[in-house]
């Protein structure tokens, strides 16, 4: 589940829509859910910056709950570069989370150490720095009294540091991270409001060469947050002649996914997935669709040309 709900308010048509989502006057906010994590690492670990040895852009939305009104909404774009002969890297990570009346846009920039452990492995560290703005618009609701200070317009920054570490080889990825360390804290009429706390994130993958065209790829992806049930991502995907992608995926087994990837031209991806939930899980009438465009390219005279599959 995104967001643990805790106020709701019925509009005049009747339709129910999210409004507040508080411990005390106000509300827990989770980070974004992906389900092409692993097209896009660096989302959720900065070690992953530069890892596959060249520049990367990209650019991703996710449509969570689709029809429903105010369904959480979720853009992404960014890039990262491999430099210094391949043992540092820099990244840009720009996301902007909607949910009803509110956005929530995270600004980080990451940073990246390699060190080459042999010739097909590599470790990193990583650590990322930026900020992070609550927004919340009452004016998008359609409300019957107006002078309720409850729903008083907010617009707040706090600070964003994180740091996570990624161990990466021909045949496996493993990666801990913890992308937003600080529990983030906004002042509502002189009340500080806790809106964030601490995501852990671990990632595995490993690559099992079925033929020479033919590889298949499991991951998985736990994230424990405080306060809250486990959460755990499973991934099975097929890879043909490096360049098809075909999986499936669950969340928790409440939600079930289908995904796939091309790769086209040599350089640029383009991958979807669709999850439908089961009546286990929070909006169990509405699907949701993800869409990712990345670019890989050797900018500079050191960076490798081939595809890791990582």
């Amino acid at each position: 589940m995104k967001h643990t709900i805790h106020r709701f308010i019925v509009l005049s048509q009747g339709t129910l829509l999210i409004l507040l989502f508080s411990t005390t006057l106000g509300w827990s906010q989770q980070d974004p859910l992906y389900a092409l994590y692993l097209n896009n690492p660096l989302l959720i670990n900065p070690a992953h910056a530069g890892i596959n040895n060249n520049l990367t852009v990209f650019a991703g939305y996710r449509n969570q709950w689709a029809g429903f009104d105010g369904n959480p909404t979720t853009l992404n774009a960014g890039g990262h570069i491999s430099l210094f002969q391949n043992k540092m890297a820099a990244g840009l990570v720009i996301v902007s989370d909607r949910l009803g009346e509110n956005t929530n846009t995270q600004v980080t920039a990451s940073y990246a150490y390699k060190i080459r452990l042999n010739a097909g492995t590599t470790l990193a560290f990583g650590m990322q720095a930026g900020f992070l703005n609550y927004k919340v618009d009452p004016s998008l609701l359609n409300l019957q009294d107006l002078t309720d200070p409850v729903f008083t317009p907010l617009n707040q920054m706090t600070p964003s540091l994180g740091a996570g570490v990624m161990v990466k080889s021909d045949k496996f990825l493993v990666g801990i991270s913890v992308p937003r360390m600080l529990n983030g804290t906004l002042d509502l009429g002189g009340q500080p409001i806790k809106v964030y706390q601490q995501h852990y994130y671990i990632m595995g993958s490993y690559l099992f060469f079925l033929s020479e065209r033919i590889l298949f790829k499991p991951t998985t992806l736990l994230k424990a947050v405080q306060g809250s049930p486990l959460s755990t991502d499973l991934n099975l995907n097929l890879i043909i002649d490096r360049k098809y992608v075909a999986g499936v995926y669950t969340r928790n087994f409440s939600a079930f996914g289908v995904l796939a990837q091309v790769t086209f031209l040599d350089k640029y991806k383009l991958a979807y997935a669709l999850e439908v939930p089961t009546n286990k899980s929070v909006g169990t009438r509405f699907v949701t669709n993800e869409i990712m465009l990345s670019m890989r390219l050797s900018a500079l005279s050191f960076h490798d040309a081939a595809d890791s599959g990582f």
